[in-house]
């Protein structure tokens, strides 16, 4: 099959490489499209959670190609998603190999299968929604009647960011607002519910009071998804009292620097919330169900084979690009 490997820090091969084999409970799949993620991009420069080489891609869908023993053969031909934890504790996409290739291998427990006319590249991005809805379960928003009367505040407008307005605004919470750096995401933070953006790039040091005076007071939900340590400090500063502040951003190796005591007096609830474990049935039916537009993230997409001008785009930043995403059936 062919593969996008990680061959040597920061840099990616088109090679072929020997096709899986499912084993018993597994399933293959073949892949439909692959979102290239930041966290591919920390991957890929060389990090200590995997060796080189490797196969990235977690956020992926496909279809089940065939299947193991003790597996229900009428998966095969199913479109689907799957969580990427696997028994052995390992993840698709990092510690087993993931989207980047035309075949992976997941566990049948794992899948979750979509209806036949689901856009499959629309798909890929089920998985970064479900690390969204695990936040908001965890900040006690999704499961409950719809919210009202409480106001919520994103920090970020990466896809994790944008998504989080999204599902804020389709549980029904009307006053969000979303601070971020890029004029182009933050008219698509508009378009996806946001009543209102701040770009803090015109705001300085001033960026706290800014908020607090362009809102008229705190926020009822603070959430953090750029991973900026400044833009924690400022979301424990933006949150009401007995705000909760939800954390989804990933910060390396920086510590906290705030007033303990601010957290104390003001009764604020910090929530820290990593991956998407246990929200994946939640996600695929909001994307299949409430028909989330979630390809309306989706900035740019191109033949796996032209996967550098992906990776190079992602890696960029530029204003315009939000989401990539490779397709491997075109």
């Amino acid at each position: 099959m062919k593969a996008i490997v990680n061959t040597a820090p920061g840099q990616l091969s088109w090679l072929d490489t020997p096709q899986p084999i499912p084993g018993p409970g597994q399933v293959l799949i073949r892949t439909a499209a692959c979102g290239i993620c930041a966290t591919d991009i920390s991957m890929i420069a060389g990090w200590d959670r995997t060796r080189i080489p490797c196969i990235p891609g977690h956020e992926w869908s496909g279809r089940v190609d065939a299947v193991g023993t003790g597996v229900d053969p009428c998966l095969v031909g199913q479109p689907c998603v799957a969580e990427n934890v696997l028994a052995d504790g390992g993840e698709v996409g990092f510690e087993h190999p993931g989207g980047y290739a035309q075949y992976l291998l997941s566990e049948a427990g794992n899948v979750y299968p979509l209806p036949e006319d689901y856009p499959l590249r629309q798909a890929a991005l089920i998985e970064p929604l479900a690390v969204v809805v695990r936040g908001l379960k965890r900040l006690g928003i999704v499961g409950r009647p719809p919210v009202s009367g409480r106001s919520a505040l994103v920090f970020g407008d990466g896809p994790i960011g944008l998504i989080a307005v999204l599902l804020l605004h389709h549980y029904g919470l009307e006053d969000v607002t979303l601070a971020g750096g890029r004029e182009p995401r933050l008219a698509l933070a508009a378009s996806l519910g946001a009543i209102d953006t701040i770009n803090y790039h015109t705001r300085g040091d001033a960026l706290i009071a800014a908020i607090l005076d362009h809102h008229q007071g705190p926020f009822s939900y603070v959430i953090e998804a750029s991973g900026s340590a400044a833009a924690m400090a400022a979301a424990i500063k933006t949150a009401a009292r007995e705000g909760k502040v939800l954390v989804m951003g990933d910060y390396g190796s920086s510590q906290a620097s705030f007033l303990w005591n601010h957290l104390l007096h003001h009764e604020i609830e910090l929530v820290g919330s990593n991956a998407s474990a246990g929200a994946w049935q939640e996600a695929v039916d909001l994307a299949v169900h409430a028909r989330l537009p979630l390809d309306r993230l989706i900035s740019h997409h191109f033949p796996a084979v032209q996967f550098q001008r992906g990776y190079d785009l992602t890696r960029g930043r530029a204003a315009e690009v939000v989401k990539v995403v490779l397709d491997w059936e075109t």
